[in-house]
């Protein structure tokens, strides 16, 4: 199969075997890989109901059949696990270079499962792959550990947890080439718990096999110009762009979600960061667009920060100093953990301090005041050793905030920290925020520039609901086939479907549309629901904070508004085929070719 290898690799850290698997035939015609081939291998394997940090949950780290193929910006690698943070289906995918290396040695995928007695590492050189000690790496930051095993393995790339993984932080994250991350939902936790410090890769000359070489490079000439043409701000700015645009809409959130409005906007602005603190711009493995960011604040440099992290260190806990905010990414980093939620959970924990839940002899001398940059990054390394308070929010922000009985103010969906666009101004983004597998997710379905550029070329408001449910299925699947496909978000920029299954056709020597790439992204989103439902998810979770619901914007150019969200989800359901409980009919189940995934309530 061109774009395949055709081998998995089985990892036991139980019995510390490592067998080699083929990949079964039958799955890339119908999940493509990535994320597709992972859940799919995830419902087979693994029971909904059981423990995400035990022994019987397994992590698959699946690339896509574009990952390492020479098609622009395809690097990604996805990490499919039941979560430890929410207890949903999840994947979490990440680029840079340790994704393609691990598909020129051979494999697309890798199975983690079982729990081992003592902390080990995975070592793959083309098929030698071996389980070693681990002892020496535990407890270490993950840019050192990324350090000594790079000098241990020369050339090798490396994917690792820090302190925060391996003390089961429901917000660690798996990091890769020291400033990469698949970062949500927890993931990093579950290799705490089975005790994998890292996965080291190294690859000899080999090379993905593509079906039409020729037709491969006539595509790359035809796309560059479309990908560069809406790209060229992130390669000059990085992903910081988006935080003036949504400012400038009302729609970043400030002070928890408490605003839309940040009047310090400026301060923390991608031109800012580019003026003061960039060092260099990085780019993934053959991206053109190099969105990748390295910084330096008055103490330490780092990779990034990106939009999202700007914004969750920085407005939502009211900081406006990027010294401070570079210093908080650097340390996220460092701990493994997810900046998103990281940052929303010190900015929750400052809301019920100010709301008097939280009292000053829990704070250990450490302020939880807004706008306190210093010790945002205290609270970061203390959420990484979980000490004191930090250890009640190292499971996130609803943990955090239901131990002190007032979840309202966790601004989560099914319990994980939602992104910088505040979806009172931008309706279709609640939608997606509500319905999304793993919870509060923009990168599963993200309508938000759509809305933004659709009140002009479809005359469609922002805050309308109309066409929103379409809109939000139609990005929510192609997502799903984003992912499974191995390219990056950004690289789909000024490329439509048909774009992709072109790409796609031309490697692997299949034959797809735009039209069956959008089946097989309904079908890969449809079976993560049925595993949600299976695990004990209901139609109660497609919800948002009440604050989104009932409490309107007070300022700024989305003022008086809030999210109707009860206004669309009807609508969605009908348009996805499902019934009024959320649950996928019959009918759609033998559409999607998933009867075996029938749920019973």
């Amino acid at each position: 199969m061109d774009g395949y290898c055709g081998k998995i690799i089985r990892v036991d850290v139980t019995s510390l075997t490592c067998n080699v698997e083929t990949l079964d035939e039958t799955l890339p015609g119908n999940y493509i890989g990535g994320r597709g081939i992972g859940v799919k291998l995830l419902f087979d394997e693994v029971d909904p109901k059981t423990d995400p940090l035990g022994p019987d949950n397994k992590m698959i780290i699946a690339t896509g059949p574009l990952t390492g193929s020479g098609v622009s910006s395809a690097c990604r690698y996805c990490v499919v696990t039941k979560s430890p943070l929410n207890h949903c289906s999840t994947s979490s995918n990440s680029g840079g270079h340790w994704g393609p290396e691990l598909k020129f040695a051979g494999y697309d995928a890798i199975i983690i499962e079982g729990m081992a007695k003592v902390p080990v590492y995975l070592n793959i050189l083309d098929d030698k792959i071996e389980l070693l000690d681990a002892g020496d790496l535990w407890g270490k930051f993950t840019i050192e550990t990324t350090a000594i095993l790079q000098n241990r393995h020369k050339g090798c790339r490396v994917l690792n947890i820090g302190p925060g993984g391996e003390k089961l932080s429901g917000m660690a994250a798996v990091m890769n080439d020291e400033d990469r991350a698949a970062a949500r939902n927890g993931v990093g936790a579950v290799l705490g718990a089975k005790k994998l410090k890292a996965i080291c890769v190294k690859a000899t000359g080999r090379k993905i096999a593509v079906a039409d070489k020729a037709t491969l490079k006539a595509l790359y000439k035809r796309n560059l110009p479309k990908i560069k043409r809406l790209t060229d701000d992130k390669t000059k700015y990085g992903t910081v762009a988006m935080l003036t645009t949504m400012n400038a809409h009302g729609t970043l959130p400030v002070r928890n979600w408490q605003e839309g409005v940040f009047d310090r906007a400026d301060d923390v602005s991608a031109e800012t960061m580019r003026q003061t603190y960039l060092v260099r711009i990085e780019a993934c493995h053959r991206c053109p667009i190099a969105c990748g960011r390295v910084t330096r604040s008055k103490n330490v440099t780092t990779g990034g920060p990106e939009y999202e992290s700007v914004w969750s260190l920085g407005p939502t806990c009211d900081v406006s100093d990027y010294n401070h905010i570079i210093d908080a990414n650097y340390w996220c980093n460092e701990y493994g953990l997810d900046t998103i939620s990281t940052g929303s959970t010190i900015a929750s924990a400052m809301e019920l301090y100010e709301k008097g839940y939280i009292k000053d002899e829990e704070l250990d001398g450490i302020p939880l005041s807004w706008g306190h940059g210093e010790a945002v990054v205290k609270w970061i390394k203390r959420i990484g050793r979980r000490e004191g308070l930090g250890d009640k929010m190292a499971d996130g922000s609803y943990e955090l905030c239901a131990s002190y009985g007032a979840p309202e103010y966790s601004m989560s969906v099914k319990k994980l920290e939602m992104p910088a666009y505040d979806p009172r101004g931008l309706q279709g983004q609640g939608l997606t925020y509500a319905t999304g597998n793993r919870g509060g997710c923009h990168v599963r379905g993200h309508v938000a520039p759509r809305e933004l550029i659709g009140q002009r070329a479809a005359n469609i408001a922002r805050t309308s609901t109309e066409q929103k449910a379409l809109w939000v299925i139609e990005a929510q699947n192609g997502s799903a086939y984003n992912d499974s496909l191995g390219t990056c978000s950004f690289g789909r920029f000024g490329l439509d479907a048909g774009d992709l299954a072109d790409l796609y056709n031309c490697v692997c020597g299949a034959n797809e549309t735009a039209k069956s790439l959008a089946v097989i992204g309904e079908r890969i989103f449809t079976l993560e629901r049925l595993w949600n439902l299976a695990a004990g998810f209901t139609k109660k979770d497609d919800t948002l904070p009440k604050r989104l619901l009932e409490e309107p914007v007070t300022k700024g150019p989305s003022k008086g508004e809030v999210n109707k969200l009860y206004d669309m989800l009807p609508g969605y359901y009908k348009l996805r085929g499902w019934d009024e409980d959320g649950i996928p009919t019959r009918a759609k189940i033998e559409e999607l070719g998933l009867e075996k995934y029938t749920f019973k309530p």
